[in-house]
């Protein structure tokens, strides 16, 4: 198990060109609570990102944390996908 810290501020963002399939995991990762935390605004966002590009499963998968997620947790999510699309371009 990781026992480390992980510096956010030095991460390297996600690229433009990430395949979904990184997208996805990152849903996945918010969406299960592998950091420690479930965060489904962060779950959401990836899932539609993922979605976006392409993955198929990520529709099912972004649906299922909405039905947990308020309005406002949703419109958070989507402000943030867009945030992200357009750090991107």
């Amino acid at each position: 198990m990781f026992q480390g810290q992980i510096d956010f501020e030095a991460a390297m963002p996600i690229a433009e060109t990430a395949i979904q399939d990184v997208l996805f995991e990152r849903g996945l990762y918010w969406a299960s609570g592998r950091s420690g935390i479930v965060d489904l605004v962060a779950a959401h966002k990836w899932f539609n990102l993922a979605a976006l590009k392409g993955r198929v499963d990520a529709i099912p998968m972004r649906r299922e944390v909405a039905e947990m997620m308020s309005d406002v947790e949703i419109a958070a999510a989507q402000r943030d996908a867009r945030a992200w699309l357009s750090t991107v371009h």
